[in-house]
């Protein structure tokens, strides 16, 4: 990675900008030489192993919401980024489709929020899986004329819902965080060594092949001793993680289907953005059998469960060419409250972006409630 920072940037330039628009460029396409695969690279001189704490979490919990037991994980870290922790697919077989089932169809649910609430009735946007079920299964998108609501869905948030103007959380526009979701991220915090996590805020983002997520930080949560996990299904996409200062040169890492992030410490607070999203290598991913129907393993109190035959139509459609990113965050220490804000004082600050692009007219999109990357305190 130094050596392509050295030949992409010049002095006095922003590095991170930089090397976000060298993967970024389409004609010629960036040369990924430099790009940290950690489905198939081993520890070295860049990259160290993560012990993880094996006894935090049973193997009956793990398979639960089907992981893979904690000592078969495959986690590792970077020199020079304490706190960064990355786990390479720690799901069971067969069990992805129901995570990725949970965020195309129960998620986007109300009275959880989405980017389509901006401009449609809450009626409207009430069964989004529902009034695209029938389009996904019947035609590929190419030949339809317009897209569904589910292929036009950018972001949904879950628990404090985000506020993409003002960037902050609310204690007045929160929704009960769904239990399955939380179950998972408690249980990879624990192994991580930060029990007693508790999910409060979740950001969902759904990208198409031509689009990205740009620079940013994660600031907005009030404490920031508790790590932020990130769960990618789908396609693959190159990450860029930076260091404390916007100048500082970015590390390129692929991220496959059903790898996960933690970002703690002093990792928390790093600069970092997705410029590209990537065709997924065979067999990674998250519904790639063939046509056949994966069915995950069976356990008592599993929260696991197998997907109908339309469901798994729908969502193998919609991922052949997209990807899912749910990230997870505590937005409260324990017994921290909100502060109060003077109502003289509320104000909507839109602040800086670096916009999204969407791939459709070569624009950016600077309306930060319509896109799920415009601000740059949203993660990816």
């Amino acid at each position: 990675m130094a050596k392509m920072a050295a030949s992409v940037v010049e002095g006095g330039e922003d590095a991170f900008r930089k090397i976000f628009k060298f993967y970024r460029r389409r004609n010629p396409p960036p040369d990924l030489s430099d790009v940290i695969d950690f489905s198939r690279c081993a520890p070295g001189e860049q990259i160290v192993p993560v012990n993880l704490d094996a006894a935090a979490v049973s193997d009956v919990e793990a398979t639960r919401v089907g992981l893979q037991p904690v000592r078969e994980w495959r986690a590792f870290g970077l020199r020079g980024h304490p706190g960064f922790i990355f786990i390479s697919d720690p799901f069971l077989r067969g069990t992805q489709p129901f995570w990725l089932r949970q965020c195309l169809k129960i998620y986007p649910q109300k009275p959880n929020v989405c980017n389509l609430d901006m401009h449609m009735s809450p009626l409207e946007t009430q069964d989004i899986w529902g009034q695209s079920v029938h389009s996904l299964r019947s035609s590929p998108a190419g030949k339809r004329e317009a897209r569904t609501l589910l292929e036009r869905l950018r972001w949904v948030t879950l628990g404090y819902h985000y506020n993409w103007d003002t960037k902050t959380y609310s204690p007045s526009s929160h929704t009960p965080f769904p239990r399955d979701l939380h179950l998972l991220s408690a249980h990879m915090t624990a192994a991580c060594g930060f029990p007693g996590f508790i999910s409060e805020a979740g950001i969902l983002n759904y990208y198409r092949s031509d689009s990205s997520l740009g620079i940013h930080v994660d600031e907005s949560e009030l404490d920031h001793t508790r790590p932020l996990l990130s769960f990618s299904f789908g396609q693959s996409a190159i990450f860029l993680l930076g260091g404390p200062r916007r100048q500082d040169p970015p590390t390129a890492m692929l991220m496959h289907s059903g790898d996960v992030m933690v970002m703690s410490g002093p990792s928390r607070l790093l600069y970092h953005a997705v410029p590209r999203i990537l065709p997924a290598p065979p067999g990674r991913l998250a519904l790639e059998t063939g046509g056949c129907i994966q069915t995950p393993p069976t356990h008592e109190g599993s929260m696991v469960e197998p997907l109908s035959k339309e469901e798994w139509a729908v969502c193998s459609r919609y991922i052949q060419s997209s990807r899912v990113n749910v990230t997870v965050r505590q937005v409260l220490a324990p017994g921290q409250k909100f502060p109060e804000i003077p109502r003289s004082h509320q104000t909507t600050d839109t602040g800086q972006t670096d916009g999204y692009d969407d791939g459709e007219s070569g624009k950016r999109k600077r309306s930060s409630r319509d896109s799920p990357c415009a601000a740059e305190t949203l993660t990816h």
